[in-house]
C-alpha cells in the first residue's frame, strides 16, 4: 500500500511589484506600478497605491508581503505623528526611514517586507532611502525594488542624473515603470507618482495605456 506524506515545509510567499524613487536638482520623484498578486499567479487588485504618504512630505512605497507592508506602514504612521507632536517641527526623511528599519528588523523573523522612502525636509533636502528585508537602511540618489525592478537595471544605470529637471526625472520614473510594467507579468495597472519639493506634493496617475510603449506587446 503506498503511502502519502503531507508537506509540511513553510513555502514561501512569491509577491510581485515595481517601485522606485529618484532624486532631482530640488525635490524627489516616488512611485510605483498598481498590481496586488496572490502567489504571483491571480491578480487580486489592479489599482492598488502602494505609494503611501507617512507625513506632509514624506512617502513610502511598499514591496512584498502587502498585508505586511501596510500593517507596518500604519504604525509607522502613528510613531511619525507622535514624534513631530513630541518636537513641535516636522519629522526629518531620516527619522521615517529609521521608524520602518526599527519595525522591520525587530519583527524579521514574521515580516516579508520592503521599502523605499523618500521625502524632503529643511535639513538635507531630497533623499531616498531603501529599508530592505530584515532592516538594513541605505541611502541612495535613486532605488529600484520589487521582482520588475530586474528588468530595469541596465535602463536605470545609463539613463539616470543626478542634476535632472523635475520634469526629465518625471519621465525617467515613468519610462522606467513602464519598461518593468511591460516584461513582469505581477506588475501593472497604472503608474502612481508622487513629486515631493520644498512648496509640496503632486500626486500624478499614468494609466495603463498612456504609459509610454518601448516594444510590441
Amino acid at each position: 500500500m503506498e503511502k502519502h506524506y503531507a508537506d509540511t515545509r513553510v513555502k514561501g510567499v512569491s509577491t510581485g511589484t515595481t517601485i522606485l524613487a529618484a532624486t532631482f536638482d530640488g525635490g524627489v520623484v516616488i512611485g510605483s506600478d498598481s498590481r496586488a498578486s496572490i502567489g504571483g499567479e491571480y491578480v487580486s487588485s489592479k489599482t492598488i497605491n502602494k505609494v503611501i504618504q507617512v507625513h506632509d512630505r514624506i512617502f513610502c512605497c511598499m514591496a512584498g508581503s502587502l498585508a505586511d507592508a501596510q500593517a507596518v506602514t500604519k504604525a509607522a504612521k502613528f510613531h511619525l505623528s507622535f514624534h513631530s507632536i513630541q518636537m513641535e517641527t516636522p519629522p526629518l526623511v531620516i527619522s521615517a526611514a529609521s521608524v520602518l528599519k526599527e519595525l522591520c528588523y525587530k519583527n524579521k523573523d514574521e515580516l516579508q517586507a520592503g521599502f523605499i522612502t523618500a521625502g524632503w525636509d529643511r535639513k538635507k533636502g531630497a533623499q531616498v532611502y531603501v529599508v530592505s528585508l530584515g532592516g538594513m537602511l541605505v541611502r541612495q540618489p535613486v532605488m529600484i525594488g520589487g521582482s520588475g525592478s530586474t528588468y530595469i537595471y541596465g535602463y536605470v544605470d545609463a539613463k539616470y542624473r543626478p542634476d535632472m529637471s523635475r520634469e526629465e526625472c518625471l519621465q525617467f520614473a515613468i519610462n522606467a515603470l513602464a519598461l518593468a510594467m511591460g516584461r513582469d507579468n505581477v506588475s501593472g495597472g497604472v503608474a502612481h507618482l508622487a513629486v515631493i519639493t520644498e512648496t509640496g506634493v503632486e500626486h500624478i496617475v499614468v494609466p495603463g495605456d498612456k504609459l509610454p510603449v518601448f516594444h510590441d506587446e
